[in-house]
């Protein structure tokens, strides 16, 4: 890593904490200003409380592997599918690692306490999933390992993606962002986690059929998966569809609008069934946003909380969020950000964003970092990854494991 490439970092870095600064001074006016906030620990959900124990030394050892093997550059030398194994792998180590900073608890809580998926009008992917493991005879320690490990594969899942836009180069660099990423405190146990898998393998195989390499009736089989892939996640949550919006953006840079029909005929199956089966999904949203005005309104303002939802996004997603945003313009994977951006913009706007977000936009997380290892400038040399600002989020996520206690 170059000197110049260093003090980037460092600025971008510094950045990062200024605004973080300055968010959690603006949360901290709102609570002591007597701002309805519905939560005793924003800018997040939860309570704050202070956990160090030997447990705690899980998560430390895990960062420092990984920094040491980026550092060392294997990654940039590895076969692509040993990168792969040893990025999911590293990635489901930090996620546990951070959950069991609290116990075993930390890996069965979440399935104990109510959340809003339970809520009326809200999708039956969540219920039904927990549902099918609990008849299965699994103890929930068992089931918090098992959804913990299938939402870590959003990682893998998404450098075939990044892979695929971006380059072998810059999908090996991002690698040490997604596995050390803050919101990993909020992947383990999470019906979230689940959703951001099912969004990241629709978006990644509408990347794959929409390649100039494919053609045909295999590109139109890879679209119409990732449409049928992205219609079972919007049977989990109504925000996921705007992971659709990246999927269409992909196929108008890659000139490829035949394969939009593909897609959202793929999107339109699961819905029909779900109908047939009865549950309506146009029906259940509408009923769910009278749930959110009933329950959630009058309890949080909406203007306090469009503040304090996007403090939550700068810690969850750490410092690379810097670096992504600045180089936006630099990357061929704009169109990864465009659906995750929309998203987060529109629940903001729409006054949707009313705390939780740092599980709700877990979706949306690896996307709005795809732009932390573009070139500094367009159609330029590839970077490595960006050490110091995937150290920062590490060290994020141990402070805000070792402080907050989520429901999740």
């Amino acid at each position: 890593m170059t000197g110049e490439l260093v003090r980037i970092e460092r600025r971008e870095l510094a950045a990062w904490l200024a605004l973080a600064c300055l968010g959690l001074g603006l949360t901290a006016l709102a609570v002591h200003s007597g701002a309805q906030l519905g939560t005793a620990s924003a800018p997040f959900l939860g309570f704050y409380r202070f956990q160090l124990g030997w447990t705690s030394l899980a998560a430390p050892v895990v960062a420092l592997a990984v920094l040491a093997v980026a550092w060392r550059g294997l990654l940039a030398t590895a076969r692509w599918g040993h990168v792969l194994a040893a990025s999911y792998a590293a990635a489901l180590a930090w996620a546990l690692a951070l959950a069991i900073v609290d116990g075993a608890d930390g890996l069965t809580r979440a399935l104990t306490t109510p959340d809003d998926s339970a809520g009326a009008g809200h999708p039956p992917g969540p219920q039904l999933l927990l549902g099918w493991l609990r008849e299965a005879g699994l103890q929930n320690l068992t089931i918090g390992v098992v959804l913990t490990a299938l939402s870590v594969l959003t990682v893998p899942i998404v450098l075939i993606a990044v892979r695929g836009s971006c380059g072998d180069g810059a999908a090996r660099a991002f690698a040490p962002v997604l596995i050390l990423a803050p919101y990993a405190v909020w992947v383990a146990v999470s019906l979230d986690g689940i959703v951001a898998l099912l969004g990241a393998a629709g978006v990644m195989l509408g990347e794959r059929g929409s390649k100039h390499i494919r053609r045909g009736w295999r590109a139109f089989g890879l679209a119409l998966a990732a449409g049928a892939v992205l219609g079972v996640a919007a049977l989990f949550s109504y925000s996921v569809p705007w992971l659709g919006l990246s999927v269409i953006c992909l196929y108008f840079a890659r000139r490829r609008p035949m394969l939009h029909l593909a897609t959202g005929l793929g999107a339109l199956a699961p819905v029909l069934v779900a109908t047939l089966a009865g549950f309506n999904w146009f029906d259940g949203l509408l009923t769910a946003r009278d749930d959110f005005a009933a329950r959630v309104e009058p309890h949080r303002s909406a203007l306090w909380w469009a503040g304090i939802s996007l403090v939550a996004l700068l810690l969850a997603a750490g410092p690379a969020l810097i670096a992504s945003v600045r180089k936006l313009r630099n990357t061929p994977g704009w169109p990864f950000l465009v659906g995750a951006a929309v998203a987060i913009v529109f629940s903001v706007v729409a006054g949707f964003a009313r705390g939780g977000v740092e599980h709700a936009w877990l979706p949306f997380f690896p996307w709005l970092l795809v732009a932390a290892t573009a070139p500094e400038e367009q159609g330029g040399e590839p970077v490595g990854s960006p050490l110091l600002l995937v150290a920062g989020g590490a060290v994020t996520a141990l402070v805000i494991e070792a402080v907050l206690s989520t429901p999740w």
